[in-house]
């Protein structure tokens, strides 16, 4: 497995991540959790260093999930996980956002505890809390970093604004937002911003959250508590015209002898090498397929045809709902 440095403070990690919020949450019923301590320590043999999850995914699962999962493997891996939301501890729910310091020092000491780790290797704010100034933020990580609980700080899906005056208090070591051949809206100021900082981005949904992959079509039922259900570019009507862009991975796929998924991989890839995506899966063939996209080289002829014919498509569906774009972890 290659490597990568994500942003200008010394992080590095393998070139692809393990996304591993589905595991518990979001996508359905959670999965059997010795299962899943499978495929997380199948992806640490398979070479992954870099391990996503977050207190708000169960909550508290996924990093309950990820600190047994990985214990083994102290000191040869970084787990990144986030804060910044609301959770009501009684019924296990979560809703609107909370950056105030002494949440933030809160969810570090119990992720701490639940991840089984000394340091949090990358400490996200999860989204970006209007009602905090993102500088109280970042002093906030920033004595975390002095204290020895964080390693590195991190943001996600953070305006450009937010991020410039973020790094200018505590250096952004790389930012998390979803990216993918379908969702490039951050092509315009985000990731320029970010590679102007000295910022890397972690890739998350590359795969289109699987659509990408070719094994979702019009057909396709989702389990009950799947997201999927209430994303507007999961209708049936949006899945039937975004095939399109199906038939270009596909005729990629072809060519390369690879599956769908590691050509969308390879695509975001390709893109800078500073990015690095975070597929998620519950199923350790999955894994071994997406971890086989770091072989795949795209050239520039190629990356520009792609760039061409996705260019005379245009995607049906918002990747979330209005309400959702302000207050989803996901």
């Amino acid at each position: 497995m290659q490597t990568r440095k994500l942003g200008n403070q010394g992080l590095e990690v393998s070139a692809l991540g393990l996304g591993c919020m589905g595991m518990s949450f979001g996508y359905g019923p959670a999965g059997e959790k010795s299962e899943m301590i499978k495929v997380i320590r199948a992806a640490v043999e398979q070479g992954i260093t870099f391990f996503d999850t977050a207190e708000v995914y169960g909550p508290f699962t996924n990093e309950e999930l990820v600190g047994e999962a990985l214990e083994p493997f102290k000191g040869k891996i970084k787990i990144a996980t986030k804060f910044g939301f609301k959770i009501d501890r009684v019924n296990m729910t979560y809703g609107g956002v909370n950056s105030r310091p002494e949440n933030i020092r809160l969810v570090a000491e119990e992720s701490l505890k639940r991840l089984k780790i000394d340091v949090i290797d990358l400490f996200y704010q999860h989204r970006v809390d209007p009602s905090v100034p993102i500088e109280d933020v970042a002093g906030t990580v920033k004595n975390l970093i002095q204290e020895g609980k964080v390693k590195y700080f991190g943001l996600s899906e953070a305006g450009a604004n937010t991020i410039r005056k973020a790094h200018a208090e505590q250096p952004v070591t790389a930012l998390q937002s979803e990216y993918s051949l379908w969702t490039r809206q951050h092509e315009k100021e985000i990731i320029p911003t970010i590679q102007e900082l000295g910022i890397g981005l972690v890739a998350y949904s590359p795969l289109g959250k699987g659509f990408l992959t070719g094994k979702i079509d019009a057909a396709t039922t989702f389990a009950v508590g799947d997201i999927r259900n209430v994303l507007p570019r999961y209708t049936e009507e949006a899945r039937n015209a975004n095939q399109s862009l199906l038939d270009i991975i596909n005729r990629f796929a072809q060519e390369k002898n690879a599956t769908n998924a590691q050509i969308a991989l390879a695509w975001v890839l390709a893109q800078k090498p500073w990015i690095v995506p975070i597929p998620g899966t519950t199923k350790i063939h999955r894994l071994t397929e997406n971890n086989g996209a770091v072989n795949i080289e795209l050239s520039a002829d190629e990356l520009n045809e792609i760039e061409i014919a996705s260019a005379q498509i245009s995607i049906v569906g918002t990747r979330y709902t209005e309400a959702m774009e302000k207050s989803t972890g996901l």
